[in-house]
């Protein structure tokens, strides 16, 4: 608590004034929290002032709240042009990055817990705080002009990917609200950037990238591995299953569910949030994709036999935790693409250390009426068989 608000204090983020009359002030709560690392074990504890953002008025403390977030394909898209390209990854933490967004409205804050004060005293906020509902919009406009100042131009795709060409190659940062990822092939670029941000407001250098919304990154001289360990193991303790069984397919071979089948469960919001981490999970997992789509339907009104479909796919991630997508260096699977043009379109997920997944995706020729698949001997072989063509 201490070093929060210090750092409020230091941020100047509010004056102390006398309180208004006829005039909405809103409370402030002390938040604990405690940071994983992606093995579980803990970080750091953490303290945050929360302003109580729910008694604000729209037109009155508050107008526009939409602020953009990095999407879950650009995330990925970026590991793969740094895998291509062989660039490496940073990443970069913001401390109290809302406390950097200025206020556009009037707002006024009774004084936190534990802070000394006049009982006629409020405080006028200056900066964004967290809970004020437009502090996620404050805080990005307020990163969006120092970086566009600096000569960066955000993406049409996706506002929160900003992007600096020049003679000495291509600079990228992706910002998830406060976390950035940050790669190019322009080192004196990306250096002066991080200088900037040092300069601009309060860093933390995390270093190389290897945990980022709940995906573990893992690089070496071939690539990237990207899975989502941690989150499948925190699902099955959430599912709470009665067994140890694993099985070896996400769903059963020729069942098809249907609305009307099976009981009404009494609890269907305990279905609803196992078939959400799900969707989650399918980022770095496509195959159990299929799947979680099936059961996804049956959210309004589910079933039993359709919270025994949902256990199923948990069952398989049992036995599959580590599977998740691979992205090589061109290096490493040029001779893959060289067997593949014109045959198939083959995604290995996962390296040897940590599991293997195979989705392939037979290309055709000819016009709608007389398709011919073109033979491809990769479409019999096993994983095993597949790797051994790699290395070969």
């Amino acid at each position: 608590m201490d070093f929060e608000l210090s750092a409020l204090l230091e941020n100047d983020t509010w004056d102390m004034v006398p309180c208004p009359s006829n005039v909405s002030i809103i409370g402030s709560r002390w938040v604990f929290s405690v940071k994983l690392k992606a093995d579980g074990s803990i970080e750091q504890y953490k303290a945050r002032l929360v302003a109580q953002g729910y008694k604000q008025e729209y037109g009155i403390d508050y107008i526009e709240t939409f602020a953009p977030v990095a999407k879950m394909t650009t995330v990925k898209l970026l590991i793969a042009l740094s895998a291509m390209h062989q660039w490496p990854i940073s990443q970069m933490d913001v401390k109290n990055a809302f406390l950097h967004g200025n206020l556009k409205e009037t707002v006024y804050m009774k004084p936190p817990p534990g802070y000394s004060h006049s009982k006629s005293m409020v405080c006028k906020l200056k900066r964004s705080l967290y809970g004020l509902k437009q502090a996620p919009r404050a805080w990005f406009e307020r990163f969006r002009q120092v970086i566009v100042d600096a000569g960066y131009v955000h993406s049409s795709h996706d506002y929160s990917l900003f992007m600096h060409n020049s003679p000495q190659g291509v600079t990228l940062l992706l910002i998830y609200v406060d976390n950035m990822l940050i790669t190019g092939s322009n080192k004196e670029g990306i250096a002066k950037l991080k200088e900037l941000l040092c300069r601009s407001f309060q860093m933390k250098d995390l270093g190389p990238l290897t945990y980022f919304l709940g995906l573990e990154v893992y690089s070496s001289s071939r690539g990237y591995a990207v899975n989502q360990r941690k989150y499948v193991l925190n699902l099955i303790q959430f599912a709470n299953l009665s067994d140890d069984k694993c099985v070896d397919t996400p769903m059963e071979v020729n069942v098809k569910l249907r609305k009307e089948d099976g009981e009404k469960l009494s609890n269907p919001s305990f279905y609803r949030q196992l078939v959400g981490r799900l969707l989650y999970l399918t980022m770095t997992r496509p195959d159990i994709a299929y799947a979680v789509q099936v059961v996804s339907q049956f959210v309004a009104d589910p079933r039993r036999l359709h919270l025994t479909a949902v256990l199923r796919i948990i069952r398989y991630l049992r036995g599959t935790i580590s599977r998740g997508l691979f992205f090589s260096h061109p290096v490493c699977n040029c001779k893959l693409m060289q067997m593949l043009i014109g045959q198939v379109v083959l995604i290995h997920v996962a390296p040897p250390q940590v599991g293997v997944c195979f989705l392939v995706i037979p290309l055709f020729l000819g016009n709608a009426r007389n398709r011919k698949q073109c033979p491809n001997p990769l479409l019999k072989l096993n994983t095993e068989q597949c790797l051994q063509h790699v290395v070969n």
